[in-house]
């Protein structure tokens, strides 16, 4: 079986640093995105924050702040492989844009389709106000156009079964091209769930040829499907991100302690870890 690639998502977005071990400041991302390089994982998945004191947990599209705290993990973990977060409410993209522009990362999160973004307390509550996570054909080409031109690699992430059988179609239009690397997001409470069942069920919707990933939200319930992916050849992805428990059930304190779950968790699957170049040539292949 091919060897796993292994994504960190390294902070989210919105979570509160007061309250959750997140990283913030650029120290923090290269000292968390190292222990998680060292654990295994060969790309990290990032979400900028607001640097300003008390507004950590806000995010940032300020093209020096992002250059400044990617370059900071690059010099970390040589040769690690940077995806960018592109997610944005709404039609204006300029913030995310400018990032790509400035930055080039590798990779960058191309967000497949819309998905009404909701959760209810146990009394029936909404968690957040109702709000629809827009990504309309003419956001998604305008992303594209900027990736293939800054030579990013999109990671098309599908929160649903239709934005993932969306995949084929929009290849077929000429928005997205071979070679296509797409992530299941399982676990949003309006999206796909975190299901070992629907997973078997989701493979044959996955376009011919394409790598894919598992991006398993939730809490040590995650880490069954995260051995069902590997056992299926996906590739894995965690961190504070997705989940801020381990296996047993222990919170985690730091990104390393996810990652080398994960590690271990593919490996008893059967599972070799790809190192950042063998990861790097795989990304590429067609």
């Amino acid at each position: 079986m091919n060897k796993a690639i292994v994504t960190c998502s390294l902070t989210g977005v919105l979570t509160d640093p007061k309250q959750h071990p997140v990283p913030v400041t650029a120290d923090e991302m290269a000292r968390s995105a190292r222990d998680a390089y060292n654990a295994g994982a060969s790309i990290m998945h990032v979400h900028f924050r607001n640097q300003q004191p008390g507004k950590g947990h806000l995010p940032t599209w300020e093209p020096d702040v992002v250059e400044h705290i990617a370059q900071a993990i690059r010099d970390a973990c040589p040769g690690v492989i940077l995806n960018f977060s592109t997610g944005v409410v709404g039609r204006d993209i300029a913030g995310p844009v400018a990032c790509l522009e400035r930055c080039k990362p590798e990779m960058a999160a191309m967000n497949a389709g819309s998905l009404n973004y909701l959760k209810t307390t146990s009394s029936g509550a909404w968690a957040w106000p109702p709000m629809l996570f827009d990504n309309p054909v003419e956001k998604i080409a305008a992303f594209l156009k900027v990736m293939q031109e800054n030579g990013v690699i999109p990671e098309c992430e599908c929160f649903d079964v239709g934005i993932l059988r969306s995949i084929a179609m929009l290849r077929a239009a000429g928005l997205l091209r071979d070679p296509l690397h797409v992530s299941l997001v399982m676990g949003v409470a309006s999206g796909m769930p975190a299901d070992a069942d629907l997973l078997q069920v989701l493979m044959k919707y996955i376009p011919s040829g394409a790598q894919w990933q598992g991006i398993v939200i939730g809490r040590e319930e995650v880490w069954p499907l995260h051995r069902r992916i590997a056992e299926l050849g996906g590739h894995l992805r965690t961190g504070l991100e997705d989940t801020f428990y381990l296996p047993d059930g222990a919170k985690a304190t730091g990104n390393g302690q996810l990652i080398e779950a994960l590690v271990a968790t593919a490996r008893a699957a059967g599972r070799e870890i790809a190192t950042p170049a063998e990861a790097r040539s795989m990304l590429a292949a067609h």
